[in-house]
Parts: structure tokens; sequence; C-alpha cells
């Protein structure tokens, strides 16, 4: 029975729903769930694990009959949230795929460079299978989003049993929550969320949850308080002082950032502190795939709810980009500020490998932003101490460590304290702790009655 057919004859004042988490662990990796309302099959997000290859990098998508679902909602545009959505829209060609503006965008530049990455991936790691998708495949899939602004209703299946509204979630640009209504049922999905502003865009604007029957929820900080103490303001301020002591010095500062969302953030910051006074004019560089996914941020700077309204980085500052395709590497230079991807300063990343001319100089400046897993060369480094040789990728030999490290807390993820108040506000009938190591969701868990870990591949009555 097709789609279409499945709906014609469901009308009932309350059916049941169920919930199924598609990922292969409970961890933050290849996110994506299956939540079934009546007839109605939605899919919320759809990932790709960035520490795994071949199909243990897929969810579980094997546990979905083809052409079984009717939606399919993309929160927003991070490869853990959207890496593998070429291989379910194959999968389920019948599917309507629904996200913000943003995220459309942002996602379709983001599926293009990973099929680049796959191809390098093939032969550096010998895939023969490699890439799971093509260009082609991004180019059809992407005829096929329906893009939905923030605030206003849709429907999810052809018979309008169920609908859904985004809402602003703070995490990046395009970021959503999604309100899910059917019949008897309110179940809301936070997906990665941010409360407070940024330097660009503002924190989330989720409405006033009232008769929630379930709310998902990511809990990624769980199992870290945040400092006691802590002020945005003061954390800019410290960071600041971090870049001036290495200019100060005849040095430069290195700041791996990722290409959605810390890129922009931090450009933001150096470009206020530049206008102020509290930053020299040092040339600044940009690399790696930040500077498309910076065109994209620009685009909608009039469309998106922003800190800094009308700004447009790529417009508004004097960036230096290096480009691949160009030729045009980044080269060390003293006096100057280096904003590049990756984040964790992965192998072969435009970060990673301007690192080996750059950590063992006593005049510069490392300053992590955000989250490094500590089997990478991020986290390997955080975790050293000055003199530590650092394999920066196990092809070349190390590197001694011997420039400034710090880290500061400019996290995308709301903390957990702010998290726990919106859920316990929310007085959701049951609370599904996704998104977050098992410590983390134990943390909530723990804080929260009517909580629980969706075990992988379990089906969960709501």
């Amino acid at each position: 029975m097709g789609s279409r057919d499945r709906h014609r004859a469901l009308h009932v004042p309350e059916t049941p729903a169920s919930f199924t988490s598609l990922t292969r662990a409970n961890e933050i990796g290849a996110n994506s769930y299956l939540l079934e309302i009546g007839n109605t099959r939605i899919i919320l997000d759809s990932g790709l694990h960035p520490k795994r290859t071949g199909p243990e990098a897929l969810p579980r998508f094997e546990d979905l009959p083809p052409d079984s679902v009717d939606a399919i909602i993309v929160t927003h545009s991070h490869l853990d949230h959207v890496g593998s959505l070429p291989i379910l829209m194959q999968d389920q060609p019948s599917a309507r795929v629904f996200m913000t503006p943003p995220t459309a965008a942002l996602a379709d530049a983001l599926l293009h460079n990973s099929v680049n990455v796959m191809k390098a991936q093939r032969i550096e790691l010998d895939l023969p299978d490699y890439p799971l998708f093509t260009h082609g495949m991004v180019d059809e899939i992407e005829r096929r989003f329906e893009p939905r602004d923030y605030e206003k209703p849709f429907e999810l299946d052809f018979a309008g049993q169920v609908r859904a509204t985004f809402y602003d979630a703070g995490h990046i640009l395009g970021s959503a929550g999604v309100l899910i209504e059917g019949p008897g049922k309110r179940i809301f999905y936070t997906g990665d969320v941010h409360f407070e502003d940024h330097a660009l865009i503002k924190g989330a604007r989720f409405p006033e949850l009232h008769d929630l029957d379930v709310l998902i929820t990511e809990t990624t900080r769980g199992d870290t308080e945040r400092r006691p103490g802590y002020s945005r303001v003061e954390e800019e301020e410290r960071f600041v002082a971090a870049i001036n002591k290495a200019l100060d010095r005849g040095g430069a500062a290195l700041i791996p950032v990722f290409a959605i969302g810390k890129t922009q953030e931090v450009l933001t910051m150096i470009h206020e502190c530049k206008g102020n006074g509290r930053l020299p004019d040092a040339q600044t560089f940009i690399g790696g795939l930040s500077t498309k996914m910076t065109v994209i941020y620009d685009k909608f700077a009039d469309s998106t709810r922003r800190t800094a309204a009308g700004f447009r980085i790529l417009r508004d500052m004097e960036l230096t980009a290096g480009s691949r395709r160009r030729k045009r590497t980044i080269e060390y230079q003293p006096g100057c500020i280096f904003a590049l991807s990756s984040g964790m300063m992965t192998e072969k990343t435009v970060s990673n490998g301007f690192a080996r001319h750059f950590l063992d100089n006593p005049k510069n400046s490392l300053l992590f932003v955000g989250y490094a897993d500590e089997a990478t060369p991020g986290g390997r480094i955080r975790a050293a101490k000055r003199g530590d040789p650092i394999d920066l990728d196990p092809e070349l030999p190390p590197v001694t460590l011997d420039c400034d490290v710090e880290i500061f807390d400019f996290s995308g993820h709301a903390p957990r304290d702010q998290l726990r108040d919106f859920m316990l506000a929310a007085k959701a009938k049951m609370n599904l702790l996704v998104h977050g190591d098992p410590a983390a969701s134990q943390w909530f868990a723990d804080h929260l009655d009517h909580s629980l870990m969706p075990p992988p591949g379990e089906r969960i009555p709501l």
C-alpha cells in the first residue's frame, strides 16, 4: 500500500504513537529517529557519524522498509544531523523532506563537500565503497527539499493528519526545534539548542509548551558543569586578551573552527573588537570549507534573527581566504589571526596542516573555541603539556608543542542547567533523552522524572 493510500481511511480522534532511535549507540554521532503517529511515519534527522566509516557511520536505515516513510525533518546542517540524507532519501523516494531555508542551502554545500572528503578517504583509507553518495545524488535530492520558515505550521502527510512547526533553536543559522501535532499527540523535538545570544545570531525562541505528551531533547553537555561564575562577556574578554598576547610578542593566533557556526561566530567577534579598538587591525585568514559557508550566512543576513543586524562578514571584513582550487595556500605570518577549519584539527584539513609550522613557536597561541574529541589531533593537543610531541598526522613525524594553548567556552549547545530548567517548565508526560554520551544523558535522567534514554532499535510506545 502506497504512502497516500495508507492515509485515506485514517481519521480518528487519537492514535497510537511510538519512537525508535535509529542510532547504533547512545552517543553523539549519526543522529536519526523514527516517530510514528498512527500510520504516519516521520524521520527526525539523518546524520553521519564523523568517527566511523562505511555502514557503521550510518543510522540503522536497514530497519526501515523501502519507501515506508512519509516525511523527513532535518533540524540543522551539521554532519551528524544531515550527512546521510542522500542515502535515506534514495531509500525513501516518496518521503517529503522539510527543513528551514538556511538549512537547505547549508546542507547542499555540506553534502557536496562530503562527497569530496569521501573521495579522498577512498584512496587514503582504502575504502572501495566510497563515496557513499555522489554529487549527482546531492543535486537530485536538493530538488526534493521543501523549505519552511519558522513559526508557520505545515502538513507532514497528504491526509493532513499530522502537522509540524519549526522554531528557532539558536544553535547555528537555520537550526530548528520542531513541534509535531497529530491526533491526540503533541511532541516537541529540540534538535541542538542554545538559549543564549551568540555574537552573530540570537538564542532559541521556542514556544511556551503546554499539554506536551513527549519532549525529545539533546543532552550534549549533561556530563559537564559550566564553570562557576561563567559570563559570556568575560569569556570574550579572555579570548581577546589571548589574541593580543600572541600578537604583542610577535607571534600569531590560530583558532581552529568548524566551518558552520564557529567560523562565523569567531569572525564576528574579531570584527567587533577591531572596530572598538580591543584588537589591532591584524590580517585575518580563513580557509577550508569556511568561505563557502560564510557566503550562505551572509545571504540570509536580512532574513534571520541576528545579534549583529545587517552585518555581512565577507562584505564588511577584510579577510584573506585560502583556496585549494585556486592554489592559494595559507602560509604562516607573524602578527596575523588564522581562523581555519576543521575545529578538531582533523588530519588533512587546513588547520591540521597549518599547525605543523605553528605549534613549535613559543610566540604563538592556539585557541580552541569549540569541542574537540579526545581521539582527534585537537583533543590530543588539549590533553598535552608543553614540550610533548604531537601526532598531527600518522603519516608524518610528530611536532613538539611549544606554543600557548587555551580553551574557551563558546559552545553552541545549552548548558545542562538551562536545558534541565526548560524541560522542567515544559512538564512533558515523557522526556526522551538523545544526542549525548551515556553519562550526559544519565545526568538528565537522574534530575528529571519520566525520563528515558531510548535504547537503539527499540520501539518505545508514546
